[in-house]
């Protein structure tokens, strides 16, 4: 008989919690998890990297998995655990039907990350040079796609409340398969009495990881329309591009008689970020909370973004600097923030009181786990009423079960 609760998180890659807030995410939802003196498996069907987080040493047990493989029912039967976590609907969609067969009664969360299909939606409609439309995602193939895992899942979990009420009032899903936890962030009083002043931070900043294509337009957004307005007007300013895998386009765009200075991945982010006077994210499409912008927040810089780079991030409190969504404008309220003190001060003060109102850990973990003791315990009338997830199961699971046994039964076909 087992002493802790076994949690099985399926990653979509090994978390990387200093290149993407995805994999800061993650980290956060383990510790919650291993707080709770839970057993924690991590695993992935992706290849190692140099920079994945040590997960042995949190007491964190890693399974390396294979995709469309019967050995990973096998280990399924093995740890049998109580709770498995998909981090993004496409893990769902490949690991689900295996869970759902192989432990029944296993509580099934998505983790959403961010909407994948608002993100790629918003992206497709900015490559067409259109307008987005809310009504867009109802004719996206990644939309029913991930609507599908949601529905199929005890549970969905949203960043965004943005996101949350988007899918209650556009998809139509039920509150109760839905819950609201954001990216956790904290500010203790001597960290901003350590904060630099005005005048010990210097240049423009930008962070992203470079896989990820708003971060990639955003780049050159600012390479093309925006920072050639502002180094008009303040000739010696530097931008400072900082970001995770970065691709020979990338550095392409170096240009030190411009300021605009390619520098890659950085060593420490947070030193970055404690040098830095502003930080300049003009996202012209994207989803989910945006991680630079919250650990901006978390070091005193203040920062000039987009309506969709500030969505749902600051609820009704006043912005960390300036929000623009026109090139123009965005470049003179970033040379304005930039040389105005007052402005600057209270534009930092504000961070404080959206982390403070918005995203302290204890605003939600608690209730968190609440809820996950709550669900386990009324598990079996929780999915009387999600009719639509258990016919969803039904289907997709002979589809998608029968898809990766042809796969499964074709690799084996070819090492012959």
């Amino acid at each position: 008989m087992k002493d802790k609760l076994q949690v099985l998180i399926i990653g979509f890659v090994w978390p990387e919690p200093n290149s993407s807030a995805a994999g800061l995410r993650m980290l956060q939802l383990i510790q919650v998890f291993l707080e709770q003196d839970y057993k924690v498996t991590f695993a992935s069907a992706t290849l190692d990297s140099d920079y994945m987080a040590d997960l042995l040493s949190m007491g964190v047990d890693i399974q390396r998995i294979e995709l469309n493989s019967d050995t990973f029912d096998v280990f399924l039967k093995q740890i049998n655990p109580e709770i498995v976590l998909f981090d993004r609907f496409m893990i769902e969609e490949q690991f689900g039907w295996r869970v759902a067969l192989n432990c029944p009664n296993a509580l099934r969360i998505l983790d959403t990350e961010d909407l994948h299909s608002l993100r790629i939606s918003r992206q497709n409609a900015f490559k067409q040079e259109r307008l987005f439309q809310l009504e867009d995602l109802l004719t996206e193939d990644i939309a029913k796609r991930e609507i599908g895992s949601i529905l199929r899942c005890d549970i969905t979990l949203l960043v965004s409340e943005f996101e949350l009420d988007l899918l209650k009032s556009l998809f139509k899903i039920d509150d109760s398969l839905l819950f609201h936890l954001p990216i956790f962030a904290s500010l203790k009083e001597e960290e901003i009495l350590s904060w630099k002043s005005f005048y010990e931070k210097k240049d423009f900043m930008f962070i992203g990881n470079f896989l990820h294509e708003p971060n990639w337009n955003a780049v050159q957004y600012l390479k093309e329309e925006i920072w050639p307005v502002i180094r008009s007007k303040m000739p010696n300013a530097l931008l400072k591009i900082y970001g995770a895998y970065p691709s020979q386009k990338i550095f392409q765009l170096h240009n030190d008689k411009e300021g605009f200075l390619i520098m890659g991945r950085a060593v420490d982010a947070s030193e970055v970020f404690k040098n830095a006077r502003i930080i300049l994210a003009p996202m012209r499409f994207g989803a989910g909370i945006k991680g630079k912008l919250l650990e901006a927040m978390q070091f005193g810089t203040p920062s000039i973004t987009t309506s969709i780079g500030a969505e749902s991030m600051n609820n009704k409190l006043d912005w960390n600097g300036y929000i623009s969504d026109n090139a123009i404008t965005f470049a003179e309220k970033s040379v304005a923030l930039y040389n105005d003190e007052q402005s600057w001060n209270q534009a930092r003060e504000n961070g404080v009181e959206i982390i403070k109102n918005l995203y302290r850990k204890e605003l939600f973990a608690n209730s968190f786990v609440q809820h996950i003791y709550k669900l386990r315990e009324e598990i079996s009338q929780h999915r009387k009423k999600n009719f639509l997830g258990a016919l969803l199961r039904h289907h997709t699971l002979k589809s998608t079960e029968y898809m990766s046994k042809w796969i499964q039964e074709k690799n084996k076909n070819c090492s012959l």
